[in-house]
């Protein structure tokens, strides 16, 4: 795995982060299930108090601990643009989860270096998960719940668990590509948004393909997956960047990323 950037605050950074998720999760559980309303934002996606009020005390909380690091967020955009460490926060991934309540929704909290994350917090605040992944150390899974995580082998599509969050978030040029490739896995499961990528790195599901995702929907997971024994990358195999394609492909199983790719995007070659 690769190294942290030197002179990094791995202590600090961690109690941050933890400090964050908690912050969130007693903000967010008082309006579980409780007929909160909704608004729909520029792109039709739905936006309640409870995100509002958990990204803003998301970032009190990381403004304090670490004044010097910039923050970005799902609801209120950058502040601190010029720092080489940068936060980026979804507050309720998952919002229409949230909203129907089903708890799998999830608090995002990653840190990047350079634009590169080095630093992911998956917080499921009803059931009490949390994954914490650390560029260079091995994810770690805090739970009263059964989990490891480790991603399983599985290196044939045919024998593998294929996850995305909603059809419609698989937009018409990327279509055909993910259709033959749910044509090629074992079966097929809808919804789960962060937690389907938490289920990922605890061996339950092998590939999650989606699409329109934004820094903040995956920033976070990249950390928890790989240092599971997963790989991230776009569908045609690169790493993610915050101005790619918005394509999003996780395998529990780095021997699958060729295959897998190549039925997303044919003609590529990826090693």
């Amino acid at each position: 795995m690769t190294a942290l950037p030197a002179g990094f605050p791995r202590d600090a950074v961690l109690e941050a982060a933890g400090a964050a998720a908690d912050v969130a999760r007693s903000v967010v559980l008082p309006f579980f299930r409780r007929g909160v309303r909704a608004d729909d934002k520029t792109d039709a996606s739905p936006v309640t108090i409870a995100d509002r009020t958990a990204e803003r005390a998301i970032r009190a909380v990381l403004s304090e601990r670490l004044p010097g690091f910039g923050v970005m967020g799902e609801e209120f955009g950058l502040e601190g643009a010029d720092s080489p460490y940068r936060w980026v926060i979804d507050p309720v991934d998952g919002t229409r989860a949230f909203l129907t309540g089903r708890p799998t929704f999830g608090t995002l909290v990653a840190l990047l270096h350079d634009n590169v994350p080095v630093l992911g917090v998956i917080d499921q605040p009803v059931t009490g998960e949390r994954w914490i992944g650390l560029r260079g150390e091995a994810t770690r899974y805090v739970s009263t719940l059964p989990g490891t995580p480790v991603t399983r082998p599985c290196a044939d599509v045919g024998r593998a668990e294929l996850s995305c969050t909603a059809p419609e978030i698989i937009d018409a040029p990327h279509r055909s590509g993910f259709d033959a490739l749910a044509a090629a896995a074992k079966r097929t499961s809808w919804g789960g948004d962060c937690y389907a990528y938490g289920l990922l790195a605890l061996g339950q599901i092998d590939i999650i393909a989606e699409c329109t995702m934004k820094i903040w929907d995956w920033a976070a997971l990249v950390p928890v997956v790989e240092g599971a024994g997963g790989r991230m990358t776009d569908w045609a195999g690169r790493p993610l960047r915050a101005d790619g394609d918005g394509t999003v492909l996780a395998v529990g199983d780095g021997g699958l990323l060729p295959h897998v790719a190549g039925l997303l995007t044919p003609g590529i070659a990826i090693k």
